[in-house]
């Protein structure tokens, strides 16, 4: 993947050379605009609607705390602190600056801010209002799928909702130059200043290519505090020095109006230098002093105090506390006014000076992120709001000069309909004849280079991503024949190299997208692409492929993009101790079972070539739909003997090996009168099947059974448990494997057949020890319960007790049983 735009130059500011300001305000009684917002009469409907916003957020959290009955007693939560904290940004957002083709990530603690929004807009109703945290209520965090309303982005798991954006814009090039026109439009992300402690937001922010995404627009809510204190030393220079040296342009918003002109007249450059220079916490804590307080500390003890004492002496009360809570991000007109100077050739990073709770009786306190204000504090809140706490849900007259700007907003954000294109027949069998030696790794491949001559249409909407792994995947055969996608044509300086193998032909109909070594960039991308189908009617199906061992790190990521309704599948290769010389450091062992305990994924491990093709082409069918989900390939380099397989050549008994392929496992081997079976999965059946071999050499029966997809077994064990009828989600799948899948239990662990049973994969044994439950046989679990060594694959099998004589040991062992 590479991004080019027609210009790096920027106009914005740069970073800010100041380094102070690491506070944030309290607002007490004060009005959240004070004396400021007189000073600009054309921006007080815009006011007014922040007001009520800051008041209706405020009104969700504290309905569903302190006036729902509360049956269990546990705390309900929000974080009303929070909302403060951004209420302005939010409302300057909305009520002016967005566009329809406009997207944004709200950060995860706004979401109470976003619903008063939706509200305001007549998108939500009053029982609503009284819902939130509760049973399928408003969301505690924004969410895609769950709101009634749904989000842009779901957002909730920190770090990750804050980079979506960067990935969805990605996502919307690639749709626009690929399938269909849809325009681009802004990226906003609405990120909280100690959501940028997350390393996954700057290994996004650094990515080489972003630097390119003009439309990428971050907005930091720098309210310099954490859940349990004031940041001491946030260096709020550094955060804007690490954008500006990634190649973004840096707009801060740190003063608002009434400060600014205070610092015009006189002592006001003595009282901006007093402010930036002073620590955070001695700024937090004038933010809770009365004006009397404040007369005495604010001037300090430096050369500057007479001067100070002479400016703040001239000032009344209410100007004063005014002025000390005056920071920018609260400051519309000061808001407005920095996005207008984004500079869209290059992502920006508007630096949003806040402070948390503002307008709160919390606010600037150091604990106040989860604080709720009382019912007294409510009530004050309620006359200073010209509201009722009885009946708090009010709307703007339509008349209003804020019912104006919120209708002629909402038709502006109004958005066209995307509708679905018609669903196609995706090919089930490539019906290629696999032969020799080979490894699944190498299988996939082949398949996607035969998908692309024998379905051109279902290979036109894969994409798929790397993160600089192509080649040691086996994907360099699709990359070379389908290319690179880029937003521009590229040059390739080595087509004309005979040496260079791997050709990197860039353009805008490219369908390989590669990034760096940054797994959780990898997988934040496929969500977004895996997305497409529910934001403009248009599936993508994206593989993503990375190193096994490095699985687990991509996982919370894309299992967040998986609850946003990102369908991808992701390619785990190699992987397990099969990687022998490699060492323990890049053995996986517990990958195989997170397709079981992963909603909405499906993971196979195929032992064949074949399994590959079918497993694959199923779980493409799978994705860009409603009803679908993503998929999880976990592949090996081992290479395997294809005769092993044993195909039927029959067409109707290929098509049931099929059918259990995708729906689980099947049976390999059967014996007239087994006294052992052994069920093995992926690179293992070669020593499984040898193990058959000398076991029946000794006269001992054993069937032998190939597992696809422990996960699809064991939803198949739980509903002919019945536990759907005991309201459990975690059955729901695929038609292949949804209501009635049990029917593979009986073909792959028919009740007449049951026997001791040995199980055997390289990985972790409690993946497969569930299937001894099927018919309650004795059992024998093979495995990797431990960090793995560097060797052959004979020494390494046989340290861990994976080889063929451990294999055979342990069904002499249990048919004795």
């Amino acid at each position: 993947m590479t991004i080019n735009t027609e210009s790096d130059v920027s106009t914005g500011t740069g970073a800010s050379a100041d380094e102070g300001l690491d506070a944030a305000p309290f607002a007490g009684d004060t009005s959240p605009f004070g004396a400021a917002a007189s000073q600009a009469s054309t921006f007080e409907p815009l006011d007014e609607i922040h007001d009520r916003i800051l008041w209706l957020s405020t009104s969700i959290i504290h309905h569903a705390n302190r006036v729902r009955p509360n049956r269990s007693g546990l705390k309900v939560g929000g974080h009303q602190a929070s909302c403060a904290s951004i209420a302005s940004i939010m409302t300057a957002l909305w009520f002016h600056e967005l566009r329809a083709e406009d997207r944004v990530s709200i950060k995860p603690h706004a979401s109470p801010v976003w619903h008063a929004i939706n509200y305001l807009f007549g998108e939500l109703d009053e029982a609503d209002m009284t819902s939130l945290r509760a049973f399928g209520g408003l969301q505690s965090y924004p969410s895609r799928t769950k709101d009634p309303v749904p989000a842009d982005y779901s957002t909730g798991s920190v770090g990750i909702g804050a980079t979506a954006p960067i990935w969805g814009s990605i996502a919307r090039r690639y749709v626009d130059s690929s399938l269909k026109p849809i325009g681009l439009g802004r990226q906003y992300s609405l990120v909280g200043d100690a959501e940028l402690d997350e390393g996954a937001v700057w290994e996004a922010v650094i990515d080489p290519d972003v630097k390119h995404l003009g439309e990428i627009v971050w907005i930091v809510d720098l309210n310099r505090q954490s859940l349990d204190r004031v940041i001491p030393d946030i260096a709020a220079g550094r955060i804007e020095a690490m954008f500006d040296a990634a190649g973004w342009q840096v707009i801060t918003v740190k003063f608002g109006r009434l400060l600014e002109n205070l610092f015009a007249g006189p002592g006001g450059p003595e009282l901006r230098q007093r402010i930036l220079t002073m620590s955070n916490p001695e700024y937090q804590r004038l933010l809770r002093c009365s004006a009397a307080e404040l007369r005495e500390r604010l001037p300090g003890d430096g050369e500057d105090a007479a001067i100070l004492r002479d400016l703040v002496g001239g000032l009344d009360d209410a100007t004063l506390t005014d002025a000390i809570r005056n920071l920018g991000g609260h400051d519309i007109e000061a808001l407005l006014d920095a996005f207008a100077r984004i500079d869209d050739s290059k992502p920006t990073a508007v630096i949003a000076y806040t402070i948390k709770g503002f307008g709160l009786p919390s606010s600037g306190h150091p604990q106040n992120h989860s604080a709720l204000i009382s019912d007294e504090e409510y009530a004050a809140l309620a006359r200073r709001s010209n509201q009722d706490t009885q009946a708090p849900w009010t709307r703007f007259d339509q008349d209003s000069a804020a019912g104006r700007i919120i209708d002629a907003s909402a038709k502006r954000l109004a958005r066209p309909e995307f509708p679905p294109v018609a669903e196609t027949e995706l090919p089930r069998d490539l019906e290629r004849a696999h032969k020799g030696t080979s490894s699944s790794q190498a299988a996939l491949g082949r398949v996607l280079m035969d998908l692309s001559r024998q379905s051109p249409e279902t290979a036109r909407r894969v994409v798929t991503v790397s993160p600089d792994v192509s080649s040691t995947t086996n994907l360099g055969g699709w990359v070379n024949k389908v290319g690179v996608w880029s937003s521009e044509a590229g040059r390739n300086w080595f087509a004309d190299d005979a040496e260079t193998i791997l050709q990197w032909n860039e353009s805008a109909q490219g369908q390989h997208m590669e990034l760096g070594i940054a797994e959780t960039n990898l997988v934040g991308l496929l969500g977004e692409l895996g997305a497409t189908w529910s934001r403009w009617g248009e599936p993508l199906f994206p593989i993503g492929v990375m190193y096994d061992p490095f699985v687990n790190r991509a996982l919370e990521p894309w299992m967040f993009g998986m609850y946003a309704g990102g369908q991808s599948i992701l390619v785990g290769t190699p992987s397990g101790v099969s990687l022998a010389p490699e060492g323990g450091a890049h053995q996986s062992i517990t990958t195989p079972s997170t397709g079981m305990e992963v909603p909405g994924l499906v993971t196979y491990e195929p032992a064949f070539a074949q399994d590959v093709e079918w497993t694959l082409l199923h779980s493409l069918t799978r994705l860009g739909r409603p009803d679908g989900e993503s998929a999880y390939l976990r592949l090996s380099t081992r290479a395997v003997d294809q005769s092993l397989a044993d195909v039927p050549t029959d067409s109707v008994a290929r098509q049931r090996r099929r059918e259990q392929v995708i729906a689980g496992g099947f049976r390999l081997r059967a014996t007239k009168r087994p006294r052992v079976q052994l069920v093995g999965m992926g690179a293992m059946m070669t020593e499984v099947l040898a193990a058959a071999d000398r076991l029946d050499a000794m006269g001992v029966d054993a069937d032998v059974v190939c597992v696809t997809s422990p996960g699809l077994l064991y939803r198949a064990l739980r509903a002919s448990q019945g536990s759907r009828r005991s309201g459990s989600a975690a059955v729901a799948a695929g038609p292949a494997t949804g209501p009635g899948s049990e029917w593979i239990l009986d073909q792959v662990f028919p009740a007449e057949r049951a026997v001791p049973m040995v199980t055997v994969l390289d990985g972790h044994p409690h993946t497969l020890s569930f299937l001894a439950t099927i018919n309650k046989v004795d059992h024998v679990a093979l495995g990797v319960s431990s960090f793995g060594q560097s060797g052959d694959i004979d020494d390494v099998y046989r340290y861990h007790g994976i080889d063929t004589d451990s294999i055979v040991y342990a069904a002499l062992d249990a048919s004795r049983s």
